[in-house]
């Protein structure tokens, strides 16, 4: 792996969710747009994959620690207990 992916890489690993989104949402209009070259477009589709992978292991992080609602008899919620996975 070149240097410049890993650091690229790492500094991606260090962004909260939101801006990991919003950089992908940019990264994906300038691709939509198809004014970049291919060389652009190559380096482009590589972050924006890194930002992806980064988004869905934050949202996996997220799950882990989200709460399970158990619902009464009326529908509404009666309690709330850990959400468990089987590891």
């Amino acid at each position: 792996m070149s240097d410049d992916r890993k650091d690229m890489l790492e500094e991606v690993g260090r962004l909260p969710f939101e801006k990991a989104m919003e950089e992908l949402e940019i990264l994906v209009g300038e691709l939509e747009k198809g004014s970049v070259t291919l060389d652009d477009s190559v380096k482009l589709y590589a972050r924006g994959k890194a930002l992806q992978d980064r988004c869905e292991k934050l949202l996996a992080e997220a799950e882990t620690r989200v709460e399970k609602i158990t619902l009464g008899d009326n529908g509404g919620p009666s309690s709330l207990t850990p959400l468990v996975f089987d590891q």
